[in-house]
């Protein structure tokens, strides 16, 4: 326990550094963007726009504002929307719950389907289920979510209403299960054919193993073999990666919440992005970036668990 604590905090060391230089590094490109907000629009007069420029302080020097910055979100004040004047802390409270509930769902999708189907792609080898999970593993990784998406409202949403007359998908919006599948399904169809190759591949190499040759030798069938020897190590690349893959579903909800008009983080994001929006953009990526290094912070620190050999920060956790 005592070589885990010096790993969590040494991770929260760095973690704290990658956020710093993230955040650093947005704040000085969306600075470096000519123009504002607020010169671009030319229904205000000039004016205005020079008050609006200087109650901002966006007529500072680019370094004292960033100075500003971090000493205001060191005190929990990530500032206030240019466009909407809502302080960005109140729209990620308010449109974060929407991304995080879209995010997990499509992990649970990816994590259960992939894998049923790694499983029996491994159990089924060279017949057509494998062949056939395989196939749909290239198309995972092939199509991005937002073409999936977009596939799935106009077949499942349009031309399926055209035929049974019935409104079995909503195609628009938050607000009901019927509502929630498509763009869930969407964002989770890429990490679901991930899961299922890595571990059709993993159940493989286990497979193989001299323990799993003795327990065949046992008389065991096959369902106590794949269940009770099989799955606890053939799933732990599988878990290796759930942090990274949990990234991958949160950033990208942006594309898929644009489809679906969904009310989340990602949907703020992308508009911020196309007004120039800079709080909400760096106010954004700042908190996007302490979530997903928790996330995997708390992955890695699972894993240690659930495999005791496991090396932390060059130490052997012993069990």
């Amino acid at each position: 326990m005592r070589f885990q604590a010096q790993y969590v905090v040494k991770r929260i060391i760095y973690a704290f550094f990658t956020v710093l230089v993230l955040t650093t590094i947005t704040f000085l490109l969306m600075h470096m963007l000519p123009g504002n907000p607020f010169s671009g629009n030319k229904a205000i007069r000039p004016a205005i726009q020079a008050a609006l420029t200087a109650k901002y302080g966006l007529d500072k020097p680019v370094f004292e504002q960033y100075f500003i910055y971090i000493g205001n979100v060191c005190r929990g004040d990530l500032g206030s929307s240019l466009v909407s004047g809502r302080q960005v802390t109140d729209i990620i409270g308010g449109a974060f719950p929407v991304s995080l509930e879209l995010g997990i769902r499509s992990l649970i999708f990816a994590v259960l389907i992939g894998l049923l189907l790694g499983i029996m792609a491994a159990v089924k080898r060279g017949k057509a289920w494998d062949t056939g999970i395989m196939i749909i593993a290239l198309l995972g990784v092939s199509v991005p979510s937002f073409i999936l998406g977009a596939l799935l409202q106009y077949f499942l949403g349009v031309k399926l209403y055209q035929i049974t007359g019935m409104h079995v998908f909503d195609i628009i919006g938050w607000k009901g299960e019927s509502s929630k599948l498509l763009p869930s399904f969407s964002l989770a169809f890429g990490t679901i054919a991930i899961i299922s190759r890595l571990m059709r591949s993993s159940m493989l190499e286990v497979l193989e193993k001299d323990y799993i040759t003795t327990a065949r030798m046992k008389g065991l069938s096959k369902k106590q073999i794949i269940f009770s020897h099989c799955l606890r190590n053939a799933v732990m690349p599988v878990i290796t990666v759930l942090g990274p893959m949990t990234a991958v579903l949160l950033t990208g909800t942006f594309a898929v919440e644009n489809v679906f008009a969904i009310p989340g983080l990602g949907k703020y994001f992308v508009d911020s992005v196309r007004a120039n929006d800079y709080p909400v953009i760096v106010g954004t990526t700042l908190f996007f970036g302490i979530f997903l290094v928790l996330c995997n912070l708390v992955v890695d620190v699972i894993h240690s668990l659930v495999d005791p050999r496991i090396r932390l920060g060059g130490v052997e956790i012993e069990g």
